[in-house]
């Protein structure tokens, strides 16, 4: 066989040739990929232009691109003779992955140069023409295609075809990088077309639901799995929210997730403190539940966790003895390590199509539009509910006492039964708490309730036509009210 390797992820890529070689295979590799081989002793390897009869050109941007490689590779078998006919050896294998796109700096000199021309065509080419050739664009084949080879002297069609689309994803990925990244340096609003570039990280068991197929995909991966049972598509549902809410303070924050939303939310300097506030906000919700943390795990936090059951806990660090810990006692906790924050936009699917969103600046107006100002206290739990009650599924209410969350009403159809469900959650804990509201409350009545629990200040976006009589009410209520002039469904 006539093989073509060129390649920037050289992973074992020296074993695999020296096999091809030892098969009797006659390799031509570009300038680097045959100066590292030779580097590692690999002897006995071609030169591109061997095949093209010209040198590389314009600083190596012009290696491959030449009718004698094209045609060799795009060839069918009926088609041999004419390559005869031309002087073309035909080529039987590419091993080819292309310039590491994704890792350059933002520099718009550096991010062109390291788009891949002649790399791209050769895998498309080959993977077009899988009736006779095999594309390897992934150093992690090479064992299975030794293995393959060793059995069978050649790789069968099925093989082919299967690694053709595997190289078919892997340009659509490069392409999708490069869009992607061109469109975001140069533009602040939403693309013309959305190119997804995400590579499977991981095959979940299931879905939402055990007859749910399900996987987890990513570009660059923010997290890592540290131990205890395979993670789940909930899980990382869960652990998006959490991670997302504890993110939205600077100091030590606790947040436990259920299904989707936070049973319970604590921020402040002692970080054991934090965790039994957010525990005991809600401590029968929080069985079963996921934790977000934003600090560094310590053993004396893990201890905090053992007496009550979670699937997950998710955080930027963990020090030796917390991993010990959670080994020995926590042995089905899923431990996630997280290096960074969520993208700040959303793409889901709905109505048969796409819906795609950049997420806006947070800042708000902080407006006090009663005659009563929140003190100061209350002023700190109601920036602290505001974070909170983003990252509730509307609509939402929370109240909040201390910066700890007492009760959350969430989903709910009717605002005032969101405020009448936080005010069950929180029970006498509502006394003295204060209140958020993602969304404008339309009537009065959500002021009456949240009376009736004992809530002291309301935070919430107004623009309701009512928005005087519901400051009316708060006035005569002694209930502070704050506009943010910004809403925060989420849906």
């Amino acid at each position: 066989m006539n093989i073509i390797v060129s390649v920037t992820d050289k992973r074992n890529i020296e074993k695999f040739v020296q096999f091809l070689i030892e098969k009797g295979n006659e390799i031509y590799a570009t300038s680097g990929t045959k100066r590292y081989l030779e580097e590692n002793k690999i002897k006995n390897i071609n030169d591109m232009e061997s095949i093209t009869g010209f040198k590389e050109m314009l600083d190596g941007r012009v290696k491959t691109l030449h009718p004698n490689i094209y045609a060799g590779i795009l060839a069918r078998n009926d088609q041999i003779n004419e390559l005869k006919r031309f002087g073309i050896k035909p080529i039987d294998m590419v091993v080819v992955n292309l310039y590491d796109f994704t890792t350059t700096g933002d520099d718009e000199r550096e991010m062109v140069e390291n788009i891949d021309i002649g790399g791209v065509s050769l895998i498309r080419a080959a993977a077009k023409n899988y009736e006779r050739v095999t594309v390897i664009t992934d150093p992690d084949n090479y064992d299975e295609i030794i293995r393959e080879i060793g059995e069978n002297g050649y790789v069968g069609m099925e093989k082919r075809k299967e690694l053709a689309v595997k190289a078919f994803l892997y340009t659509s990925w490069y392409d999708s990088n490069i869009f992607n990244r061109f469109w975001n340096k140069f533009h602040s609003t939403i693309p013309p077309g959305i190119s997804v570039s995400s590579m499977i990280y991981e095959k979940l068991r299931y879905g939402e639901n055990p007859h749910d197929i399900a996987g987890f995909y990513s570009d660059s991966m923010p997290w890592r799995y540290i131990r205890g049972k395979e993670i789940s598509y909930n899980n990382i549902l869960d652990m998006d929210v959490a991670w997302k809410i504890v993110n939205d303070f600077d100091e030590p924050a606790v947040a436990i997730i259920k299904h989707g939303n936070p049973c319970g939310v604590s921020s402040g300097q002692k970080i054991d403190i934090v965790y039994d506030r957010a525990f005991l906000a809600d401590s029968m919700s929080a069985y079963g539940g996921i934790i977000g943390v934003n600090f560094k795990v310590n053993e004396s936090f893990a201890k905090k966790m053992r007496n009550n059951f979670y699937e997950l806990i998710v955080a930027p660090d963990y020090d030796e003895n917390s991993i010990e810990f959670f080994s020995k006692y926590k042995k089905d906790l899923r431990v996630i390590k997280f290096d960074g924050r969520t993208e700040n936009f959303d793409l889901r699917n709905a109505a048969g199509g796409f819906l795609y969103q950049i997420k806006g600046n947070d800042e708000i107006e902080w407006n006090v539009v009663t005659e009563r100002k929140p003190d100061k206290r209350e002023e700190e739990d109601l920036r602290f509910s505001w974070n909170v009650v983003r990252h509730v599924k509307s609509n939402a209410i929370v109240f909040a006492f201390n910066k700890t969350t007492t009760g959350i009403g969430a989903g709910q159809m009717s605002r005032v039964d969101a405020v009448k469900i936080a005010s069950m959650k929180a029970g006498e804990r509502a006394k003295n708490s204060v209140m958020a509201s993602d969304g404008f409350l339309p009537f009065v009545d959500d002021v009456e309730e949240a009376a009736k629990a004992g809530i002291t200040a309301i935070i919430q976006p107004g623009g309701s036509k009512r928005d005087n009589e519901v400051i009316k009410r708060a006035d005569e209520l002694n209930i502070a009210m704050v506009f943010t002039g910004k809403r925060a469904f989420s849906h």
